[in-house]
């Protein structure tokens, strides 16, 4: 039986690293705490002078924990929709990076900051997914103006709720019409679309393999990657 800890804990646990031929995956440790403490990411494929960054979180319990073991780069939640489709997400005018799910502000904006360090103006997107969707969610009203945009993959129902007509911030939906699990079926999307107007990229299509809530279903948009992703950066791109 599928449970609510399950889904926050059972997403693609698996394990990612930099060992595949022509991977581009840099550890990053400069963004900091008003304490001092670092706030971890991986940056991938970045081009050098980028137009846009995307802050990817993955879905489960959100801790990628990006880290070096004997020199290598380890991480969890590799199989994550957002996780595996981070080379996706990079081309010549964005930046992908992956980092632990948080709906903290001050860690997001430690981490915006350290990215605005690096790249100058940039456009920062905060994207989520299943579970770290509350994050994004929380965000889009904390940190509202601060960033570009969120973006909110396969949310949880409350997505329903979020009134984005006053934000300052763009807010995309992304959801597939078909995800069978119970805590982020397409009505919730679909209702915050027909009640805020919150732009909805609905997808269809893919391979539904395993639990219903997990990363290899409709949930994570399982064969169809490449095409949600590409249009989460025509949306991107196509700034008002």
């Amino acid at each position: 039986m599928r449970t609510l800890t399950r889904v926050l804990t059972g997403i693609a646990l698996s394990i990612g690293s930099v060992g595949s031929a022509g991977a581009a995956d840099q550890l990053v440790t400069t963004a900091r705490l008003a304490d001092g403490g670092i706030v971890p990411y991986i940056l991938t494929d970045a081009p050098a002078a980028p137009r846009y960054a995307v802050i990817l979180m993955p879905g489960g319990s959100g801790r990628m924990d990006p880290r070096l073991e004997d020199g290598r780069l380890k991480f969890g939640f590799g199989g994550n929709f957002l996780i595996r489709s981070r080379r996706l997400f990079a081309d010549a005018d964005t930046a992908a990076i992956s980092t632990n799910a948080t709906g903290d502000a001050g860690r997001m904006l430690a981490l915006v900051a350290d990215i605005e360090r690096r790249f100058g103006d940039v456009k920062i997107y905060v994207v989520g997914t299943s579970a770290s969707t509350h994050a994004t969610m929380s965000l889009a009203k904390t940190i509202d103006g601060r960033v570009a945009g969120f973006i909110h993959t396969s949310s949880f129902s409350e997505i329903s709720g979020l009134d984005t007509r006053a934000s300052k911030s763009r807010n995309l939906l992304v959801h597939h019409v078909a995800d069978g699990c119970r805590f982020t079926l397409f009505w919730a999307p679909k209702k915050a679309h027909e009640s805020y107007q919150t732009p909805l990229i609905a997808m269809q299509g893919g391979v539904s393999s395993g639990e219903e809530c997990e990363a290899f279903a409709h949930h994570g948009f399982n064969g169809i990657e490449r095409e949600t992703v590409e249009r989460i950066k025509a949306w991107i791109k196509s700034e008002r």
